[in-house]
């Protein structure tokens, strides 16, 4: 523990605020603010299943769940060169400017972007070109973006939602972390002169709350304690956001002195809508004199999501309900319509999975020409203009939107 607060005390020196910084937003104290240092209640969204698919938000409950077995899906359905040419057309698609400028017209200030780690490995990489795109048009809208690693390598978290190999073996494995490493310098480096950008949103939620995993909660902190340093060596200016062990809810594994430019992020679901579903958050907020973000909650009716949003800003804690955009269902801020044939794509993909499996899978499979149709279909659908917003969600978190 000594060793760990010696070099967060080093961090601290190496990133003091600089004048520069006043063109960032920052922190001072409890308080996220903007440049001109005025508290900034951050009001977001997240742009969840974009680089990072997730099964349930194509309906595919008990079936492929992680971007790699989805993707594994896809190519099983149309042969590897139209799969690849899918989800070019998928990424291109799912976010565009007319997303950017729905989101800012109904009053959101702030978009969190979920990263996967395989689209930024070389300067060169595509997730720059698509990444710079959202920062731009957020730019335009006047727009904060907050950069979410949602999916380092190796996995933080074990489960699908980091596409990892069922442990967290990010903090296991000196290659994994050293990839990440260059990872969040090559991201630093990239938007070091960004006022967009807020803030690096280092890891998302380290370490599920499963038996045997909370020994990995030390290695966290360490982990943390790397990648703000190497930030540091190339960006001094943006808010490093630090998220709790056990899926961003346990901040014991954390221990001053901190960056003094840090921003801690929790995220609370299936809990009831109180005062006592952030507690925790709150006293560690108050006991170090620390913003609190709330970064991802919501996934309920509106009613729960009207009554949380109230809880969180009672308190001046900003947040980010997620997601932004899912098929069918409306707890979201946009509701993609379900092409047609889409019915029999989920049911394949709910079938038992395996080699051994294929030949009673192929008795299933839908006809190649439904197949063709739903997929091009979704990659229509999925465009703005063909989402349906959700009014009584969107008004749940902004009363005064459109």
């Amino acid at each position: 523990m000594n060793i760990l607060r010696l070099a967060l005390g080093l961090i601290t020196l190496l990133s003091v605020p600089t004048l520069a910084q006043t063109k960032f937003v920052h922190t001072s104290g409890k308080e996220i603010v903007d440049r001109s240092g005025k508290p900034l209640l951050l009001r977001g969204t997240n742009l969840g299943n974009w680089m990072v698919p997730e099964g349930y938000m194509w309906r595919f409950e008990g079936g492929p769940q992680s971007p790699t077995e989805i993707e594994r899906f896809i190519v099983e359905l149309i042969g590897p060169t139209r799969a690849a040419d899918f989800w070019r057309q998928y990424r291109e698609n799912y976010i565009t400017q007319d997303d950017i400028r729905a989101i800012h017209a109904q009053g959101f200030n702030v978009i969190r972007v979920p990263l996967h780690w395989k689209f930024f490995q070389t300067d060169s990489a595509d997730g720059f070109r698509l990444l710079d795109r959202v920062v731009h048009w957020s730019r335009e809208e006047g727009l904060y973006v907050i950069l979410d690693l949602h999916a380092a390598e190796g996995g933080q978290t074990g489960y699908n939602i980091d596409d990892g190999d069922g442990y967290p073996w990010l903090f296991r494995d000196a290659g994994a972390q050293q990839q990440t490493v260059d990872l969040w310098t090559r991201l630093a480096r990239h938007y070091a002169n960004d006022p967009t950008v807020l803030g690096y949103d280092l890891l998302n939620e380290p370490v599920p709350n499963y038996p045997g995993l909370e020994v990995l909660n030390p290695e966290v902190a360490a982990f943390y304690t790397r990648l703000s340093a190497a930030v540091r060596t190339v960006d001094k200016h943006h808010a490093l956001i630090l998220g709790g062990a056990q899926w961003n809810n346990n901040f014991n594994i954390f221990h001053p002195p901190f960056d003094p430019n840090t921003i801690f992020t929790c995220h609370r679901y299936k809990a009831e809508p109180n005062q006592a579903a952030i507690k925790s958050f709150v006293e560690f907020r108050d006991k170090y004199n620390v913003p609190m973000w709330m970064g991802e909650t919501g996934e309920n009716t509106d009613e729960w999501v009207g009554s949380f949003r109230k809880v969180l800003e009672s308190n001046d804690i900003g947040w980010a309900f997620w997601p932004y955009k899912k098929i069918e269902i409306t707890s979201a801020v946009a509701t993609i319509t379900p092409p047609a044939g889409w019915d029999q794509i989920v049911a394949y993909a709910k079938l038992p999975r395996g080699m051994g499996l294929v030949k009673e899978r192929q008795k299933l499979r839908p006809p190649q020409a439904v197949i063709d149709a739903a997929l091009a279909g979704l990659l229509q659908n999925i465009r703005f203009a063909n989402c349906r917003l959700n009014s009584g969600y969107i008004h749940a978190l902004l009363p005064n939107a459109p």
